[in-house]
C-alpha cells in the first residue's frame, strides 16, 4: 500500500461528483507531497462489474469488497440520489460495517451517510448529509445526531459531509489536517475553489428554504426581509406584512419554509454578512450594522454559534486562499 491509501465506496446510482471531487483533491495534493507520502485512491465496489452513476456515467471499481481486505488510511462512502429511499447492496453494508477496524478515518460524502446508518455506524454520533435528506436520515436512524446545516462534521474518526460539492470541502479538510493549511489552500486554488469552507459553515443559503409558490404571502415576506436586511423585523411586523395574525403567520411560515421566521432572518443576515466579508474590507462594525445585527459583538456571537468561526476568522480564510 502507498503512504496514504484512500478507499471510496461506489455503487449503482452513485453521484459521480461524490467520487470525482474528493479523488481530485487527493490527486492534486500529490503535487505538493513527497513520493512516500502521496495519496492513492482505490474505488471499492460490490463486485468487478461496472456501476452506472446517477448521471449515466459508467464507473468500474478497482477492487471488489471480497478483495479489499487490506487496511486503508481513509474510507469514504460516496452518496447517490436513491440512497435515502432504497436500501444499499448488503455486500457493501457488510464491508462498510467493518470500516472502523480497517481504517484510521471513515465516513461518507452526501447521502453515503445512509449506508453508514444501515451499517450501524451512526448511533450516538454527530453527522451530516445533503440538506434535503437530513430529516429522512434522522427519521431512519433516530440514534444519530444529525446536523442539517453543516458542510462537514468530524466526530472522532468518523467524518461526514453535506451534499455533493461538500465532499471537496471534506477532502480538503483531511489534507489540511495531515499536511497543513498551506497545502490544502494550494489544492483549493488549483481546483478553482475560492476557499476551503470551514466545517461549521452553513451548507445552504436562506433562499433554499423559500416556499414552493413564489407568489405566496410567506414568499413575499421573505423577499421583504432579504431586501431590507438591515431593518428590525419582529413577528408582529412580518405578520402585518403578510396580512395575518402573528400566530397564523408563524404557523404558515413553518409549514411553507420548514423553519421559523426568526431562523430565516438569522440565516439571511449571516448569508448577507458572509458575502460582504468575502468581497470587501469593510470594518466588521459596518458589516454588522448593514446586515441587521446591530453590533459587531452580536454578529460575532451569531457567527460562532452558526458557523463555528468568528467573522474575522471567516474573512481571514478568504485572504489566505487569495495569497496562496
Amino acid at each position: 500500500m502507498p503512504g496514504q491509501a484512500v478507499a471510496i465506496v461506489i455503487h449503482d446510482g452513485v453521484q459521480a461528483l461524490d467520487v470525482a471531487g474528493p479523488q481530485d483533491v487527493f490527486t492534486e495534493a500529490n503535487c505538493y507531497l513527497d513520493a512516500a507520502d502521496r495519496y492513492e485512491t482505490v474505488l471499492v465496489a460490490a463486485d468487478r462489474h461496472p456501476v452506472r452513476a446517477s448521471n449515466g456515467m459508467r464507473l468500474l471499481g478497482d477492487v471488489s469488497v471480497d478483495d479489499a481486505s487490506g487496511g486503508f488510511d481513509v474510507i469514504l462512502v460516496a452518496g447517490g440520489p436513491a440512497l435515502p429511499e432504497t436500501a444499499p447492496d448488503p455486500r457493501l453494508v457488510e464491508w462498510v460495517r467493518a470500516a472502523p477496524w480497517h481504517s484510521s478515518i471513515y465516513g461518507s460524502i452526501c447521502t453515503g451517510a445512509f449506508v453508514l446508518g444501515y451499517a450501524g455506524l451512526l448511533d450516538e454520533r454527530r453527522v451530516t448529509t445533503h440538506w434535503q435528506n437530513a430529516q429522512t436520515l434522522a427519521a431512519k436512524f433516530p440514534k444519530a445526531r444529525v446536523e442539517p446545516d453543516l458542510i462537514y462534521v468530524r466526530d472522532g474518526r468518523l467524518i461526514t459531509s453535506a451534499g455533493v460539492t461538500a465532499g471537496i470541502d471534506l477532502a480538503l479538510a483531511l489534507v489540511g489536517q495531515r499536511h497543513g493549511a498551506e497545502v490544502a489552500l494550494k489544492v483549493a486554488k488549483r481546483l478553482v475553489v475560492v476557499a476551503q469552507r470551514q466545517g461549521g459553515q452553513s451548507q445552504f443559503s436562506p433562499y433554499l428554504s423559500a416556499p414552493a409558490d413564489p407568489a405566496s404571502p410567506i414568499a413575499r415576506v421573505q423577499d421583504h426581509v432579504m431586501a431590507n436586511i438591515r431593518g428590525r423585523h419582529t413577528l408582529g411586523s412580518l405578520a402585518a406584512a403578510a396580512r395575518m395574525s402573528p400566530r397564523n403567520f408563524a404557523r404558515h411560515f413553518v409549514q411553507e419554509a420548514g423553519i421559523t421566521p426568526h431562523e430565516f432572518i438569522e440565516r439571511a443576515r449571516v448569508d448577507a454578512a458572509r458575502m460582504m466579508l468575502e468581497g470587501s474590507d469593510r470594518p466588521l462594525k459596518s458589516v454588522a450594522y448593514d446586515c441587521g445585527f446591530g453590533s459587531a459583538d452580536r454578529m460575532r456571537i451569531v457567527f460562532h454559534a452558526r458557523l463555528g468561526v468568528t467573522p474575522a476568522q471567516y474573512r481571514a480564510s478568504f485572504r489566505r486562499a487569495e495569497s496562496v
